[in-house]
């Protein structure tokens, strides 16, 4: 089982008790759960999951996120085991969120993603075999199971459901700039509190500017000059000075 708890850290007066879980490998289903555990491969499933949280109950945590992605019905069940959590969900993606990993990571209350990860949303997808009908009825649950997921989208972006299954046709790749600049994600880790380097003033100057306050400078320059100073000694100055620009 490779949902696991990474800090546990004691309340203070000011500070509560909280936790942090991580999430990385592939989103299983319960009953795929011992093959993997078996085979020692990294995953997370639903009752793992429930049960790590349920320790942490009425506790802020802080959930790490490092999956490719797997089995969307499992990850709607951490999802809403997230949802439910008597406390502040905090979700950091250190690696990638992708597919299933992304509907995952809606349920946090905030959302923050490194400078260095990714997350990816696309549509689902199956496999089947059968009749004709058999692959139709495929096709259908493919598209309630996209609507399933556009609920958890929509309801963290604010984004239009038509927007959404665009981004999800179009299997959308997000660094952190883009994934806040759409809504899918609050902040990005290790940055300052504006986050984005828009948020940088630029203090660069054209050479123009610096030569037109340069030329401000000496017409004060003269005004100021002493009366027993030549036009030579002036010219020799600007001269100077243009020379270092």
């Amino acid at each position: 089982m490779k949902v696991r708890s990474l800090k546990h850290v004691s309340g203070t007066e000011t500070e509560p008790e909280s936790a942090e879980l991580r999430i990385e490998g592939d989103i299983i289903s319960d009953d795929d759960s011992w093959f993997y555990e078996y085979l020692g491969i990294k995953a997370a499933y639903p009752n793992a999951f429930k049960q790590e949280l349920s320790a942490h109950f009425g506790k802020p945590i802080t959930v790490w996120i490092d999956s490719y992605g797997g089995d969307v019905f499992a990850a709607a069940g951490i999802y809403n085991a997230l949802k439910e959590h008597k406390g502040n969900v905090t979700v950091k993606i250190d690696g990638k969120a992708m597919s299933a990993a992304s509907v995952i990571a809606m349920a946090g209350d905030t959302i923050q993603m490194s400078p260095v990860a990714i997350m990816m949303i696309h549509n689902p997808l199956s496999y089947a075999e059968g009749y004709a009908k058999d692959l139709r009825k495929t096709a259908d649950v493919l598209d309630t199971v996209k609507e399933s997921i556009m609920n958890a989208y929509s309801l963290k972006t604010k984004r239009s459901r038509a927007k959404i299954s665009q981004m999800m046709d179009d299997e959308t790749f997000m660094d952190a700039r883009t994934a806040i600049k759409d809504g899918f994600a609050d902040s990005m880790l290790y940055s300052d509190a504006q986050n984005t380097p828009d948020g940088v003033m630029n203090f660069a100057f054209t050479r123009h500017m610096v030569l037109n306050c340069a030329n401000e400078s000496m017409k004060r320059l003269e005004a100021l000059t002493p009366p027993d100073t030549t036009a030579t000694d002036i010219a020799r100055a600007k001269l100077a000075l243009q020379l270092k620009l």
